[in-house]
C-alpha cells in the first residue's frame, strides 16, 4: 500500500482496433452491449438477485492475518554483526541500543500472505502496509510453515546489497505480537457473498488448459449464428498467446473479445468476470501507461443498467479475506475508485465507504483499503468543491481510526 496508491496516475493506451479515445464501439443506447443483450443478461441478473435472497449467508469470512510491528532500517555501521544478532534473534531493546544510527518506524501494519507462484511453490510473504510512501518492509520465504508460526517476540530482516548499489541495507520488522486473523462482520460477508452470487466462482474466464493461438474476430461477428459465437468464445478463453514481435495481436485484444462475445452469448459464467477485467483493465502482459487513461471508459454505466447493486458488488471484490471461495474476484482500489467516480449513486457509494472506514469492528487493513478506494474516488471526481467537501469528511472518518494508522496517514 504504497503512498502513490492514493492517486492513480497509471493509465493504459487505447486499442487502436477501438479506436483512440473509447476502447469499443457503443450502440444507439449509448453502452458497448446492444439493446437486445442487455434485456437478456438483465433477465440472468433479475434470477440472480432472487437467488441472493436464498444464498447461504452462514460461511464466516475472515481477515487476512495481520498485526502491527515495528520497523527498522540500518543502512550505516557494522551491518555484518547487526545481521547475526538479528539472526540470533536479540530483543528489540538491545539492538536499539546497540546500534544507534538505525532509523525506527513503530506501529506499522504488516500483513502476511500464503499463495502458489506461477513456478508452484509455496510462498509465504510478509508485508507491511506502507503509508508513508517510503521503501517498507517485504519478506518472502518458501518455507510454508512460517505462515502459521508464532512470530511474537522475533525478528524477520531482509539484506539488500548489489553491485549496482553498493549502499547496504538491512531492513528488519519486530513483532511484538503475533498475527491473528478475525471473522469479518456479517454485513460485510453479505457484500462478499453477493460478490459471489453474481460472479460465478466455479468458472475461470480464460481455461487453464489452453491450446492454440490467435483467433481472430470477424468483422460480421454479430451476425454470426449463436453456435459459432460459443464456439468462437471457446477457442478465445482457450488460447496461449504469446509476444514474439511488437506487430503482433495483443492478448489484450483477445480478452476484450471475450468481454463482447460473452456478452452476445449470455455466457454469465464468463461475462461479468470479462467486464470486470475491462473495468480494471485486469489483462495479462498488458503494462499502464499515462498517455490514455484520461480518455478511457470505465464500463461502469453498462453494470448500473443490468440493475446491479453496483455500490455493494464493488465494496464485495474490495475487501480482502483470509479464505475466500475458489475464484473469488478482487478488484484494484486504485481503478475501481476511478469506476465510482462515475456512478449515479455517488451518496450510497460516500456513506458505504466512509461507514466502514470508521467502523472499529473491521479490521485494520480492510478499512485502509476502503480509505483508500474513498482516496481514489474522490481523486476523480471533477467537481472541485464535492473533491474538497469529500476531503473533508474523509479526513474525519481517517480520525476513527487506530491513532497509530491515523498518524502515519496524516504524516504521509
Amino acid at each position: 500500500m504504497k503512498k502513490h496508491l492514493s492517486l492513480i496516475f497509471g493509465a493504459i493506451l487505447s486499442l487502436s482496433a477501438y479506436g483512440q479515445n473509447s476502447a469499443f464501439t457503443t450502440y444507439s443506447n449509448g453502452l458497448i452491449y446492444s439493446e437486445q443483450t442487455m434485456n437478456k443478461l438483465g433477465y440472468i441478473v433479475d434470477s440472480l438477485n432472487l437467488e441472493f435472497k436464498i444464498c447461504d449467508f452462514n460461511r464466516v469470512f475472515y481477515s487476512k492475518s495481520q498485526t502491527i510491528g515495528h520497523l527498522v532500517m540500518l543502512k550505516t555501521g557494522d551491518i555484518k554483526q547487526a545481521k547475526k544478532d538479528l539472526e540470533d534473534q536479540i530483543p528489540f531493546d538491545s539492538f536499539l541500543r546497540k546500534y544507534p544510527s538505525a532509523t525506527l518506524q513503530r506501529d506499522v501494519l504488516i500483513v502476511r500472505w500464503h499463495y502458489t507462484d506461477y513456478l508452484y511453490q509455496d510462498v509465504v510473504k510478509i508485508e507491511q502496509i506502507d503509508l508513508k510512501g517510503s521503501c517498507g518492509f517485504n519478506f518472502w520465504s518458501t518455507d510454508g510453515s512460517l505462515y502459521e508460526e508464532d512470530l511474537t517476540g522475533k525478528w524477520l530482516f531482509t539484506h539488500d546489497q548489489n553491485q549496482t548499489y553498493p549502499e547496504e541495507c538491512l531492513t528488519a520488522s519486530y513483532f511484538p505480537g503475533n498475527f491473528k486473523s478475525v471473522p469479518i462482520p456479517q454485513k460485510y460477508a453479505r457484500l462478499i457473498g453477493y460478490a459471489d452470487c453474481l460472479i460465478d466462482t466455479n468458472t475461470t474466464k480464460i481455461k487453464k488448459e489452453r491450446k492454440g493461438g490467435w483467433v481472430a474476430l470477424p468483422n460480421n461477428w454479430t451476425t454470426l449464428p449463436q453456435k459459432k459465437k460459443l464456439e468462437l468464445l471457446d477457442e478465445m478463453r482457450s488460447a496461449r498467446i504469446f509476444f514474439i514481435r511488437s506487430t503482433e495481436k495483443s492478448p489484450t485484444e483477445n480478452e476484450v473479445n471475450i468481454a463482447l462475445l460473452s456478452a452476445e452469448t449470455y455466457s454469465w459464467e464468463v461475462f461479468l468476470k470479462a467486464h470486470l477485467d475491462i473495468m480494471n483493465f485486469r489483462f495479462e502482459r498488458q503494462s499502464d501507461s499515462s498517455h490514455a487513461w484520461r480518455h478511457r471508459e470505465t464500463y461502469i454505466k453498462e453494470l448500473e443498467e443490468l440493475h446491479i447493486n453496483v455500490t455493494d458488488l464493488i465494496l464485495g471484490i474490495s475487501l480482502r479475506v483470509e479464505n475466500p471461495a475458489t475464484n473469488h474476484y478482487y478488484g484494484s482500489t486504485g481503478r475501481l475508485g476511478r469506476a465510482l467516480a462515475e456512478t449515479t449513486n455517488r451518496a450510497e457509494v460516500e456513506a458505504a465507504i466512509l461507514s466502514a472506514i470508521a467502523d472499529p469492528e473491521l479490521d485494520h487493513y480492510n478499512r485502509l483499503l476502503f480509505y483508500f478506494l474513498f482516496k481514489n474516488y474522490n481523486y476523480h471526481i471533477a467537481d472541485e468543491t464535492v473533491k474538497k467537501e469529500n476531503a473533508e469528511k474523509l479526513g474525519k472518518a481517517a480520525q476513527t481510526l487506530p491513532e497509530n494508522l491515523h498518524r502515519q496517514l496524516t504524516n504521509e
